[in-house]
């Protein structure tokens, strides 16, 4: 009896380490928004990597974040790092990597706190014919194994994606309010 009560507690135990094996390591969400708005203003404004503050879901998370900034903001090489006592926001860095003036912006990610991770973020823009752009923004994350068991049990995929469809629709107010 004993045996078979041991055999089942390693069972158990490995379980999702065994799981862990056939659940993917890399995940890619983006959401697309149509903003009434010519490609030129919204590139020129998304491009800055300091106007996230003003509709991205993770820089209002705590408004006393600290932050620090290198570069010159809008070109490749610009990283805005920041630091807060609020575990949802944690600490890391942001880095323009790749600017394609009024196509695409990438992004490396480097989260520090409260986990470590590499990851990449992008935007995209695309003209409309009526003159309002269409804008796409994506997310490229990794985790390795076994941590990679929390992208579904966290269901990580649709949690990122609700934060940047929300993102989206709150640069589209913030664009669509200017004259």
């Amino acid at each position: 009896m004993l045996k078979k009560l041991l055999i089942l507690i390693v069972l158990l135990l490995a379980a999702p380490f065994i799981a862990a094996l056939f659940i993917k390591t890399d995940y890619e969400v983006s959401v697309s928004r149509t903003i009434d708005k010519p490609l030129t203003e919204v590139f020129g404004y998304i491009r800055y990597l300091k106007n996230q503050d003003e509709f991205s879901v993770w820089a209002k998370m705590d408004p006393n974040m600290r932050q620090q900034f290198s570069g010159t903001d809008g070109d490749v090489g610009f990283i805005s790092a920041w630091e807060s006592d609020n575990p949802d926001v944690g600490k890391g860095e942001q880095e323009i990597i790749a600017v394609i003036p009024d196509r695409r912006i990438d992004y490396a990610l480097r989260f520090i706190e409260p986990f470590a991770s590499d990851d990449k973020a992008y935007f995209t823009t695309d003209a409309i014919e009526d003159g309002s752009t269409l804008v796409t923004w994506g997310f490229v994350g990794h985790m390795d194994y076994p941590m990679n068991i929390l992208i579904p049990l966290m269901n990580i995929e649709s949690m990122i994606l609700k934060d940047l469809d929300t993102g989206l629709a709150n640069l589209k107010q913030q664009l669509e309010s200017r004259p």
